[in-house]
């Protein structure tokens, strides 16, 4: 139990430190997002009062970081909320009711699931057109088939205990026992996946705005950082560095509390 809080501290720390910078990102930014110093173009860190040194234009690279961690945690909220809300009405359906609306759920999910996952994206992304909300919408959708199996799979684990078999030989109707005994007992298992999921949302995002599909220039965005610096790796290798290292403790960070809540709410791993 000790380590296991250790885990989640651990991973909320990460998250808290993530969601801090960006709600306090105007006083915590050292520099406008869109200035250019001329006299520090490509400085390294530290150089010109530049914590983390400059890019191809001059800009402050710490300070669009700082903005940059607002879209990623947008993207992330708002993309994962898509997919399990979405993922979890057709498992829930899907689960509980089974026969041929079972079938046809799952026949679509897996027609969806069948396409790699950034390709599918990427692919939404080229019928909708770049932009926030657009990539959002498309990584959100994305999601969907994932949660909607899983959501599925908790469901029909449940469905079958006895305090649900019992309230419908009491009569009560599917509307009484999906709200108020199938949902109640999967919501440890949505949080767990959704905590995961984040991660996912953030490389994403990420991987569209790296691909110019993503968030449009000049909103900063790490993705977007990425692709600006992929020209200067070897001449200005802390333009790529920073940003990557953002996703990177960023996604880790919530892989850790996600391994952790599902070590908590899973009764089976429980000693």
């Amino acid at each position: 139990m000790r380590a296991l809080n250790k885990q989640i501290v651990f991973g909320l720390t990460i998250i808290i430190v993530d969601i801090f910078a960006a709600i306090f990102a105007p006083l915590i930014a050292t520099h406008s997002v869109d200035d250019m110093d001329f006299f520090y173009i490509f400085a390294k860190p530290g150089e010109g009062g530049h914590i983390l040194g400059t890019d191809d234009y001059g800009r402050d690279i710490f300070s669009r970081l700082i903005y940059g961690s607002r879209i990623s945690l947008l993207v992330g909220v708002i993309a994962v909320g898509i997919g399990a809300f979405l993922g979890t009405v057709l498992g829930v359906v899907s689960g509980y009711f089974g026969g041929f609306i079972d079938t046809l759920i799952m026949r679509f999910t897996d027609a969806l699931l069948s396409f790699p996952y950034v390709l599918l994206a990427i692919a939404m992304m080229a019928v909708l057109g770049a932009g926030l909300f657009n990539a959002m919408l498309a990584i959100g959708i994305v999601m969907v088939p994932s949660f909607a199996r899983v959501m599925r799979s908790a469901v029909m684990n449940i469905k079958n205990e006895e305090f649900v078999l019992a309230a419908k030989s009491m009569g009560a109707s599917n509307t009484w026992v999906i709200f108020q005994h199938i949902i109640p007992n999967i919501i440890p298992v949505l949080i767990v996946y959704s905590s995961l999921n984040f991660a996912g949302a953030v490389i994403s995002e990420a991987t569209l705005s790296f691909l110019g599909l993503g968030i449009q220039p000049p909103t900063p965005s790490w993705g977007s950082m990425l692709s600006e610096a992929k020209n200067y790796l070897q001449s200005a290798p802390h333009m790529a560095i920073f940003p990557g290292l953002a996703i990177l403790i960023t996604c880790l960070g919530f892989n850790i509390l996600g391994d952790g809540l599902r070590d908590m709410l899973d009764p089976r791993l429980k000693n």
